[in-house]
């Protein structure tokens, strides 16, 4: 598990840190800062994975990200040495620390200085294939999906932006979801479809998920059925169903095939989702981190955050393994940087400071309709 991350002049960043926990919910403002933190991992995972990192530099645009050159990545309050740092600590005091030279018309930043504490670095989830990466722009509804062997069988990927999850159920829908914990009470049996189904009855009632590969062509098709009484509709392509269970499926489908120690990055998993799916959502990453899952989560979503709250007082999730990271802009400096406070949760769900901007919106616009 990753237990500290450290960035210095890195885009909204002179220098900041955070200690993550299993669960952790980053939040605030657009613009403020959520996602360039993200990027400190996806630009380390993607330089190792596409053979920079070790010899050459910090890769900034791959298969993960695109950042841009140089002068997009650097601070713009940064220090005189042009040096972008990332420094990422494990349990068992496993470190990670990369200095790499800011050039702004580069796209591959070159190593000033690349230390790590022991070769255990490169077996961490982060650079290996425990990992899904889900960006806030996921695929779409349609009725066929691509097929890729090796995103689903060499690498074990849904894509970054969902795209082979089809794919991936029509593969794995018989096979059991590893974490029985995850397991949904009203589902028939542990296989990864029946558990889909159950989780995204909780978005839409009564849903049936189907999946099928067609290997000659290199597609999937989904479709959806709903239980009626005793019986169940005819087939039903994802577009004439609604944006919200396509768009969230790669999200549950994660959660639900993770592995204990498996990293999980997710921007906005509540995107087109009904307050209810939303607060499942957040029980569900809750059930998964307490079982040794890490997830970092990027969203605005109070109803995500009040499903990790009620999850908390419910101990599906020990409170010291939440983090809650909230993105503001420092108003009364000249500078464009931002601050990250670090809200605590106690054992009843309850939070200890509410700062100005952090999911208030609610209280503000009932203040407007009470004056």
């Amino acid at each position: 598990m990753i237990t500290n991350i450290y960035v210095q002049n890195f885009k909204a960043f002179s220098e900041a840190e955070i200690s993550p926990g299993q669960l952790n919910i980053l939040t605030g403002l657009n613009g403020m800062g959520k996602s360039t933190f993200l990027q400190s991992l996806l630009l380390l995972r993607q330089s190792y994975r596409q053979n920079t990192l070790l010899d050459k530099g910090l890769l900034l645009n791959g298969d993960y990200i695109e950042i841009g050159k140089g002068k997009d990545a650097y601070a713009m309050y940064g220090s005189a040495e042009k040096l972008i740092t990332f420094e990422i600590e494990w349990d068992e005091a496993i470190e990670l620390h990369g200095e790499f030279q800011s050039r702004d018309e580069l796209d591959l930043l070159p190593t000033h200085q690349l230390k790590i504490s022991d070769e255990k670095v490169w077996q961490q989830a982060l650079f290996q294939d425990r990992w899904q990466y889900l960006n806030t722009e996921r695929v779409s509804p349609k009725t066929f999906f691509p097929a890729s062997v090796y995103h689903i069988e060499q690498i074990h990927t849904l894509g970054n932006h969902g795209e082979f999850t089809t794919h991936f159920i029509a593969k794995n829908q018989r096979k059991e979801i590893p974490i029985k914990t995850l397991a949904h009470p009203k589902a028939n049996s542990l296989a990864l479809l029946a558990q889909l189904d159950a989780w995204l009855g909780e978005i839409s009632p009564n849903v049936r998920l189907n999946s099928v590969l067609y290997d000659e062509f290199e597609i999937a098709r989904l479709s959806y059925k709903f239980e009626v009484g005793e019986e169940l509709t005819d087939d039903m392509k994802p577009t004439n169903v609604g944006f919200g269970l396509t768009y969230v499926l790669p999200v549950v489908t994660a959660v639900l095939f993770a592995n204990q120690g498996d990293l999980l990055i997710i921007e906005n998993p509540e995107s087109h989702l009904h307050p209810q799916g939303q607060a499942r959502l957040g029980k569900l990453f809750a059930l998964a981190a307490e079982q040794g899952v890490q997830l970092f989560i990027e969203t605005h979503s109070d109803h995500v955050l009040n499903g990790v709250r009620v999850a908390t007082k419910q101990q599906f999730i020990s409170p010291e393994k939440v983090g809650i990271f909230f993105f503001e802009r420092l108003m009364e400096t000249d500078e464009h940087c931002t601050d990250i406070i670090q809200p605590i949760i106690d054992e009843n769900g309850r939070i200890n400071k509410w700062p100005l901007g952090f999911f208030d919106e609610w209280d503000n616009q009932l203040d407007e309709l009470l004056k």
